[in-house]
């Protein structure tokens, strides 16, 4: 019996041609050049990430001093001296706060040193990563007069959100 016209058709052509399927993957090159761009844009977004991270996290600081601030206003009208405002000095009733503790996030360590009856001055630096890092700002000061700087620029502005 002889094969049929169909088989012997696809037997010479699968004995004469050449089947090439297509290549999966990628190449060395390509994966080159997609690490390449990866890099790239890593080099570019990490700073300006870690730059955003210091900014915002200073809003720990920043609101737990103007916190602490309503605290020692808000005993002054009551006991009429800010060195009665620390915990442990308030009369009954009175609520003061802390000399020394941590902000509510944990990135700074704030301070809060009573001078004359009618003065006081809070402090925060930087207790954690990436704060510590943070050459801008390294401490905020606020006083009983409102007067916000900070160190090492002196002025405000960038620390206390005002840029």
């Amino acid at each position: 019996m002889q094969p049929k016209a169909a088989d012997r058709s696809r037997a010479s052509c699968a004995r004469t041609s050449h089947h090439v399927r297509p290549e999966r993957g990628f190449s060395l090159i390509e994966l080159l050049i997609v690490m390449a761009i990866i890099a790239i844009l890593a080099a570019i977004a990490y700073p300006s990430y870690l730059n955003f991270t210091e900014r915002s996290n200073r809003t720990d600081a920043t609101a737990t001093m103007t916190n602490a601030a309503q605290i020692l206003q808000r005993c002054y009208s009551q006991t009429y001296d800010y060195t009665q405002c620390l915990i442990g000095a308030t009369p009954a009733g009175v609520t003061g706060v802390s000399a020394a503790y941590t902000s509510p996030q944990g990135y700074y360590n704030i301070t809060v040193v009573p001078g004359p009856a009618n003065q006081y001055v809070i402090t925060a630096t930087p207790a954690t990563t990436p704060q510590t890092e943070d050459a801008q700002c390294a401490q905020f000061t606020l006083t009983q007069a409102g007067q916000q700087s900070s160190l090492p620029s002196g002025t405000s502005q960038p620390c206390w959100g005002s840029n």
